[in-house]
């Protein structure tokens, strides 16, 4: 859900299912994210019934498409008040940095999907129920991470440069280019260079800003690793 820079929202009006594709960012706590235009027909629905469902799809194993695993997320569909705006839409931005063209045009909101509960699926016929305390990250994780993030985010846009590159082109297969970290959660840190944004997922959810660190150097040391082999073959 972290990764998906696209996702299906399922609305309905009157009884009449409608489905759209979305640009979904996550909060801190896994809350999805939308910039939804009031123009469109999904705000005009959610508006009115905001019971909604997200799926998110990841790549498929092979040639059938539904060895992918993907999410389906239900919830409810508010708009974010007014006071957390500031906080989250620019972590809305850092995922999907083109949209600073747009975003603060007069019909633009930001959406919130509280989860209800979610179905899993991990590939062809391997299906799973998850309830929110399956689904969503520990409260006191995400909190300590949240106050930390700006620190760290400083920290090695500043003086990691160099480690961010290589995890960038080494471990996630990127292009070079200028990456920074623009965002880190309980789950892992989004990378970005201009346009182009890359999820590094954590090894396991991170509790504290030292576990946070553990997992940014293990990363660096993997990339690294992997360009030295590159280089012997």
């Amino acid at each position: 859900m972290r990764a998906a820079a696209v996702a299906t929202l399922a609305t309905q009006a009157g009884g009449q299912p409608f489905a759209s594709l979305v640009t979904p960012a996550a909060a801190p706590d896994l809350t999805p994210l939308l910039l939804l235009s009031s123009l469109s027909e999904h705000s005009r629905q959610l508006r009115a019934e905001p019971r909604c469902a997200l799926m998110f799809t990841g790549p498929a194993e092979g040639a059938n498409p539904q060895t992918a695993p993907r999410v389906t997320l239900t919830g409810l569909a508010t708009p974010v008040p007014a006071e957390e705006v500031p906080a989250l839409k620019p972590r809305w931005l850092a995922k999907h940095p083109y949209a600073a063209l747009y975003a603060d045009f007069a019909d633009f909101t930001l959406w919130q999907v509280a989860p209800g509960g979610a179905l899993l699926v991990g590939g062809f016929a391997r299906a799973t129920r998850l309830t929110l305390a399956e689904l969503l990250p520990d409260p006191a994780a995400v909190a300590a991470i949240a106050v930390a993030e700006a620190g760290i985010l400083s920290h090695v846009n500043t003086d990691h440069l160099d480690a961010l590159a290589a995890i960038a082109t080494g471990l996630l297969g990127a292009a070079a280019g200028e990456w920074r970290m623009v965002a880190v959660d309980v789950d892992g840190a989004d990378l970005a260079a201009g346009e182009a944004v890359l999820r590094l997922p954590f090894a396991a959810p991170a509790a504290s800003p030292e576990a946070v660190r553990a997992e940014l150097v293990a990363a660096t040391r993997a990339a690294r690793a992997g360009h030295r082999e590159a280089k012997a073959r």
